[in-house]
């Protein structure tokens, strides 16, 4: 999967990507609300591994577009 196959993700769920993996980043996924974790879940972007949740290789790839999105929308530092 390529980014330009990758769907256009809606304000409310390229947040929800970003605000897990901060959460996760930090160690903190008892921060995550249940309903984003079942949302992404089904979606096949994220997945329980030993007890932890994870972004699969399919999250990966929409994380990284997320971090795109937010990057080319901030205006650059002069």
């Amino acid at each position: 999967m390529t980014a330009t196959t990758l769907p256009r993700l809606s304000a409310a769920l390229q947040d929800a990507v970003l605000t897990t993996a901060e959460a996760l980043a930090r160690r903190r996924a008892g921060e995550i609300p249940e309903q984003t974790i079942a949302r992404l879940v089904a979606l096949r972007w994220l997945e329980w591994a030993g007890g932890r949740l994870r972004f699969t290789a399919a999250g990966e790839e929409v994380l990284m577009k997320a971090q795109a999105a937010v990057a080319l929308d901030e205006p650059e530092a002069a």
